[in-house]
């Protein structure tokens, strides 16, 4: 039986509190929203907080409007939610469709924006029971000094496993975080490092408030795609967003991210010099995916066979800017 460690727990109602019970308890909090992956790693003992901080009453922080500037996404506004916002559908269609496929109906019903843009990274030598790691040896991630997949590698590689979060890059969006000095903005690619150990920039004493989709990305042409051994439940061992704006006559920008292979997603380099003015045909796409399959080399990171992943990158990759230009502005 897997039981949960013994922690404090406190379930405050204003950003304001979540903030001072960081900076009080700094570095023995965990904070916890829909507790859809956060809970198995508590009784796999990969998190052992002295304090669980669940934010889930901040009512603030389930709204979702739209102004100007563009569509403020509050970090507790469910996956389910974000599968029905019709703000959503008719402007970022891509990310609502990347939303409906995380895990299960009843995962998401739970799960957060927040949470899943927060979601720790995975590997085959972490996420397993205090009794199996204890019995390997513990690894880079969780309690020990030596790396599994790279032993000689200084960082951890675990695998970023986010599916809104690619999607959000691809568009463009920007994290709002609140710290004991204010609110800060950083795009949501800028948002991730590539340490597995803890990929993003939020620091202790910070959370994750708001996502912001700007104004200027409105009306782009988005699709995104999922590699899973099954078509529910499982995390992604590679996906694909993309964004574009142009027609089939002539691309005029394009942003593909990959990721689920390393530690942050990736936001592909080099392309505009390969779409620019191009049609959107098969020849252009072939194109994107073979710089895709040069840019990203997959680790065994997970579970399943690297070099079947690698060989799957160009793959989706097409398939994904087949369904952004097939399927219309999403």
């Amino acid at each position: 039986m897997l039981t949960l460690p013994v922690f404090d727990w406190v379930r405050p109602t204003t950003v304001e509190q979540v903030r001072r019970e960081l900076a009080e308890h700094p570095g023995e909090c965990l904070l916890l929203a829909g507790g859809t992956d956060a809970v198995p790693n508590l009784k796999h003992r990969l998190h052992e907080p002295k304090r669980v901080v669940s934010w889930a009453g901040v009512a603030e922080l389930r709204e979702a409007f739209q102004d100007d500037a563009g569509l403020h996404l509050g970090a507790l506004v469910s996956l389910t939610a974000l599968t029905r916002l019709p703000q959503l559908e008719r402007d970022y269609a891509a990310l609502q469709h990347a939303a409906s496929l995380v895990a299960s109906p009843q995962i998401r019903n739970m799960g957060t924006l927040g949470g899943n843009l927060c979601l720790d990274t995975r590997c085959t030598y972490y996420n397993q029971t205090y009794f199996w790691r204890e019995a390997l040896g513990f690894c880079l991630k969780k309690d020990g000094v030596l790396c599994h997949v790279v032993p000689q590698g200084r960082r951890c590689v675990a695998a970023h496993s986010s599916d809104v979060a690619p999607m959000l890059i691809a568009y463009g969006a920007e994290v709002e975080i609140a710290g004991p000095t204010g609110r800060r903005r950083v795009t949501c690619e800028n948002f991730f490092v590539g340490d597995g150990i803890h990929n993003n920039v939020l620091k202790s004493d910070e959370l994750v408030t708001r996502v912001t989709l700007p104004a200027a990305t409105r009306g782009q042409r988005g699709a995104y795609r999922k590699l899973r051994p099954r078509a529910a439940i499982d995390f992604p061992m590679l996906s694909i967003a993309v964004a574009a704006r142009g027609d089939a006559a002539r691309i005029e920008s394009l942003r593909v991210v990959v990721s689920a292979l390393g530690a942050k997603p990736r936001l592909l380099g080099g392309l505009e010099s390969l779409v620019a003015g191009q049609p959107a045909n098969e020849g252009t796409f072939a194109a994107v995916a073979a710089a895709a399959l040069k840019q990203c080399r997959p680790l065994t990171n997970v579970p399943y066979d690297d070099d079947w992943r690698h060989a799957m990158v160009p793959v989706l990759v097409t398939r994904a800017l087949r369904d952004a230009f097939d399927g219309g502005a999403a």
